[in-house]
């Protein structure tokens, strides 16, 4: 929100969110049309409506897609530069509204304001690197065993790209994927979360404005504000030969055998259940701020959020003090507040299965160290605040496999760095991991082939907070995808093999003649 409301124990009414929200819808210039409709958007500030939605149906969502199929036969005929300047605008639209759609962010899922203005950051700062890919859509070319021939590579565009997205980045994720495909030449139709859709309203809008500034092809983006059958059109449709989903390991496996059926491709960003490494020789003091943040951030709403510590019993102790003494003094509120750390859980689910999985650790042997109770329900009945848990586990075969959108540390003593690696892997899940060690010989025993086995590995920081510069996913139930940075443009694009002839002879491969 774009003003302090004070302490995070004083919260805004549900009318001043609301208001907020359509100062910065208006800002951005959302089509008042699209906030005309049965869906209603509540905030987790307070749990109250400050918003309606129009609802997306399958008719509707078939059209976005042929929409964006008959964009991409001109918007792939357009030079990759070209197509660059586009993104260049929008990214240049979004740092002029960049309080203002942190402000609906806020307001739609609860983000203290320095992560809200983080998120937008992110979108402005992947435009930034697709600009520069736009020219930089690399092909080799290979030496030829026949004489007078150029063997070489091409990349082109796919088509109509697919975005499914979670509500815990509704503005990130999507640039992600969005400016990556549109520079490599594809077009893209969006749905995101249902808690979502005024964040992907705005950014949506800014997209559209910098097509119309630079006289891009009309259609090349589309938004669909539409439920699980309209999501499930989107995966199941074979003009869509690409499916980029970020969310819950169960949704990949509902979607992930319906378009390899088709024998589409699928990008996904699954589930995280992320684990960090206290070695004997780690800086407590760099650890424990870490720590806290990964553990505490977006109330532990992050796929890449810390759920897993694993410290060497040496200094068990010291860790399991100094994190629970953090715990006890985050201030957990209202967002809008300049003070607050810990905003609010999305939902009342969210709350269910946090106490659901705290219940279980019980029954597995662990013990509740510090937190995991609701604050504030007396004068938010509707809205969910939890203080970040701290348990202690005897092992980790039960809860701990599992992933509970929900702010739980989990903490498991080692004794050797094998012991260590053992239990960081021993998850069905492969995000991002981290240790904290001053031994160099143990930072690089953990990024080699036999230590993390997450796509994402780092040493003396926490598991969240990736830079856009490097490929983002993980392994396993993770799901394999890639997105962002380093090379991730080529997984919204199709190679092509070639062979150019220029020796006015024909000449086979393998020494083989025919004729």
């Amino acid at each position: 929100m774009s003003t302090d409301i004070g302490d995070p124990g004083t919260f805004p009414s549900t009318a001043a969110i609301a208001d907020e929200a359509r100062r910065a819808l208006d800002a951005i210039g959302v089509d008042p049309a699209a906030l005309q409709g049965p869906h209603a958007v509540r905030t987790p500030i307070t749990g109250g409506v400050i918003a309606h939605t129009r609802d997306d149906g399958p008719e509707q969502v078939d059209a976005a897609i042929g929409a964006a199929a008959d964009a991409f036969l001109a918007w792939r005929e357009v030079p990759a530069p070209v197509r660059g300047a586009l993104v260049k605008r929008w990214g240049e639209l979004l740092t002029l509204h960049k309080a203002d759609l942190a402000a609906i962010v806020t307001a739609e899922v609860g983000k203290i304001r320095s992560e809200a203005l983080g998120e937008v950051q992110e979108a402005i700062d992947i435009a930034d690197l697709a600009v520069g890919q736009s020219r930089q859509l690399f092909g080799r070319t290979f030496p030829s065993e026949r004489p007078g021939h150029r063997l070489a590579e091409m990349w082109h565009p796919l088509g109509v790209v697919g975005i499914i997205t979670a509500f815990n980045f509704p503005v990130a994720v999507h640039a992600w994927n969005t400016t990556l495909a549109l520079v490599v030449g594809d077009t893209v139709v969006w749905k995101p979360a249902g808690a979502g859709r005024l964040s992907a309203l705005g950014a949506s809008t800014l997209l559209e404005r910098a097509a119309r500034d630079v006289g891009a092809p009309e259609g090349i983006h589309q938004l669909v504000l539409a439920d699980r059958v309209g999501g499930q059109r989107l995966v199941e449709d074979p003009r869509v030969p690409l499916v980029s989903a970020t969310g819950s390991v169960t949704l990949g496996r509902r979607i992930a055998p319906v378009i390899a059926g088709r024998f589409g491709r699928a990008l996904l960003e699954l589930g995280g259940n992320n684990g960090a490494i206290v070695a004997p020789s780690a800086d407590l003091d760099l650890a424990v701020r870490s720590i806290v943040f990964a553990a505490a951030g977006t109330a532990g709403q992050r796929c890449t959020t810390l759920r897993r510590l694993i410290v060497h019993r040496s200094v068990l102790d010291a860790v399991v003090a100094r994190v629970a003494d953090a715990f006890e003094r985050l201030p957990i509120g209202s967002p809008t507040a300049a003070g607050t750390l810990v905003g609010p859980l999305i939902d009342g689910d969210a709350f269910a299965a946090q106490q659901a999985a705290l219940d279980r650790a019980a029954a597995e042997g662990g013990t509740v160290i510090i937190g995991g109770r609701r604050v504030h329900a007396d004068a938010l009945p509707d809205a969910y605040y939890v203080e970040p848990a701290l348990v202690r586990m005897p092992d980790q075969d039960g809860v701990m496999q599992d992933e509970t959108f929900a702010p739980i540390l989990y903490v498991l003593p080692y004794d050797t760095l094998e012991e260590a690696v053992s239990l960081h892997n021993g998850v069905p899940q492969g995000l991002s991991s981290a240790i904290f060690t001053q031994d160099q010989a143990e930072a690089e025993r953990f990024l080699s082939v036999s230590g993390s086995d997450c796509g994402i590995a780092n040493v003396n920081i926490g598991t969240s907070g990736a830079e856009i510069g490097g490929a983002f996913g993980g392994e396993k139930e993770t799901g394999g995808g890639r997105e962002s940075g380093s090379d991730a443009w080529k997984a919204y694009a199709r190679r092509a093999t070639t062979t150019v002839n220029y020796s006015g002879e024909t000449r086979l491969a393998q020494g083989v003649e025919f004729l």
